[in-house]
């Protein structure tokens, strides 16, 4: 018997919808689910779950140190606790750009305040000032400012102009911060992803109370609906793909006609009945099931079975290719 474990902190709706639909599915024949439940834990030896769904070590280091370690003993983590703890906005903004997926202008900002046990000296390769002209240009303002790395809306401030840029970033204590784009949009979409091939798009409206963000119809009609429709569920893809994402939401607004990818880092999204609506929740129960059926089908104790992106894979044989040794030239020295 394999078993497909949950685990998950304050949530209520998704985790037992998830784990009663699993075990509906397979009748308790071969897989069943249940929550996650840790009694101990100890380097290198193996979780008794074939797979995990994690919603909550984000927020919880201890679960992310239990999930490399059932990772590392041959569990399928969804979503791969290794890559989730390198992973972080600015590298996925600078991703989509080397992909072609079309997201806001970015630029990056040192913290207000060094980080602890560091002084001046330990900052001799940044130039000062830096070239703020350059940013605000490229930018413009409004703009956004918002941390690098993390989510849930924190520290993130809407600025108008220089001053208010300095002001504000005068909070942010020791958070490496983003400026980015402001994108004027007519259209915004939330998509799940799962399994880097199963997509939902759903139309989303941020500026709404949270319980009525869901609530909300398309605006562009017709057959440039159904365009712009095939070229967002292209980009999730290709988002999702390259991260190695297993279950993951793709934020995109609409700017002339153009999708762009605001926010695509959110490995434990939004699963709750009472925000995303009843129609969006059978979806991610219905296919986050599916999915994870399929992966303990195929999983094997003692081997790796995370996903892990294109862009890693990619990366990692690269180097496969480039370290045989060149063959120099030798010039034979003759006598005159």
């Amino acid at each position: 018997m394999k078993k497909v474990g949950i685990l998950f902190g304050m949530e209520n709706t998704f985790p037992w919808a998830f784990i009663d639909r699993v075990n509906q599915k397979t009748g308790g024949r071969g897989i069943i689910a249940e929550p996650v439940l840790i009694d101990k834990a100890e380097q290198g030896v193996a979780s008794e779950y074939a797979v995990i769904i994690d919603r909550i070590s984000q927020d919880v280091p201890f679960y992310r140190a239990f999930l490399k370690n059932a990772a590392l003993c041959g569990t399928a983590v969804i979503n791969n606790p290794f890559w989730f703890s390198a992973d972080e906005k600015y590298f996925n903004n600078c991703l989509a750009v080397k992909l072609g997926v079309p997201v806001p202008n970015t630029v990056l900002l040192p913290s207000k305040e060094r980080p602890d046990d560091t002084g001046d000296q330990s900052f001799r390769n940044l130039k000062m000032p830096l070239d703020w002209q350059y940013m605000f240009d490229k930018v413009k303002f409004p703009a956004y400012m918002k941390p690098h790395s993390g989510g849930g809306w924190k520290s993130v401030y809407r600025v108008e102009n220089p001053d208010d840029l300095w002001h504000k970033h005068g909070e942010t204590g020791q958070l490496v911060m983003m400026l980015q784009e402001e994108i004027i949009f007519t259209d915004y979409y939330r998509c799940y992803c799962i399994g880097g091939k199963y997509v939902h798009v759903m139309p989303y409206e941020p500026r709404n109370p949270h319980h009525l963000r869901y609530a909300t119809q398309p605006k562009t009609q017709g057959e440039a609906h159904k365009k712009l429709m095939a070229t967002i569920t292209d980009y999730v893809l290709k988002l999702n793909q390259a991260l190695g994402y297993d279950f993951n939401t793709v934020e995109f607004a609409i700017r002339d006609g153009i999708p762009y990818a605001i926010d695509f880092c959110n490995p434990a999204p939004d699963a709750d009945v009472n925000s995303v609506g009843q129609e969006n929740f059978e979806w991610v129960v219905e296919n986050a099931a599916n999915f994870a059926i399929e992966k303990a089908g195929i999983q094997v104790f003692g081997q790796n079975n995370c996903t892990w992106g294109t862009f890693v894979r990619d990366s990692a044989m690269e180097p496969v290719e480039n370290s045989k040794p060149k063959k120099t030239e030798t010039i034979k020295k003759t006598k005159k």
